[in-house]
């Protein structure tokens, strides 16, 4: 495995806030590089982050994570699934509500695939949260669908949960904490 710096391939300041803390918290140093990641098209999490991992190293020649997130609406029968941000993009948390009124089943899921590439090396580590898609759009924290997911367990959305709290139970977070029990791994025994 390549002893050169990770590098973050990310766009999206708030993604660089809530990660940032895991790698601290494991020693772990790295670099943002905000290289356009590449965008396939493909239901699955894993396969996109996993194309864009390799497209980003053949690019920087460093070693990569990139992370991509899915979003599955039960009623929806799974969309929009691995396209939340062009849904976002084109109807927005106002016509995701819209989709779902009058749905009795409003449970959903976020995953996450991060794709660590070096060269050699290429592997994908997934994070899920189950929830629900709530009512109304409520909280002004956090970034993207946060303002009407509701995780497993809490009451609150993700948009009203501090950036600490969301950090603790996130998708995104039990991806990037198995990428980083990997890679500590890895490298103590490199």
């Amino acid at each position: 495995m390549s002893r050169d710096r990770l590098v973050l391939v990310t766009q999206n300041k708030h993604k660089l806030d809530e990660i940032t803390p895991l790698f601290r918290e494991a020693n772990i140093e790295f670099e943002s590089s905000a290289l356009e990641k590449l965008e396939i098209r493909s239901d699955s999490v894993n396969v996109v982050a996993e194309e864009a991992s390799r497209d980003a190293f053949e690019k920087l020649q460093k070693p990569v994570i990139v992370d991509d997130t899915g979003l599955y609406i039960d009623a929806l029968n799974g969309f929009p699934r691995a396209y939340p941000a062009f849904i976002l993009e084109t109807i927005g948390l106002e016509g995701v509500l819209k989709l779902l009124e009058g749905a009795e089943d409003r449970g959903a899921r976020f995953v996450t695939a991060v794709a660590f590439c070096d060269g050699s090396v290429s592997k994908t580590f997934t994070g899920e949260m189950k929830g629900t898609i709530a009512k109304t759009i409520v909280g002004a924290g956090g970034f993207g669908y946060d303002p009407i997911f509701v995780p497993e367990g809490h009451s609150r959305t993700y948009a009203q949960l501090s950036t600490e709290q969301k950090v603790s139970i996130s998708h995104r977070s039990r991806a990037f904490r198995s990428f980083i029990e990997w890679f500590k791994e890895s490298s103590d025994n490199a």
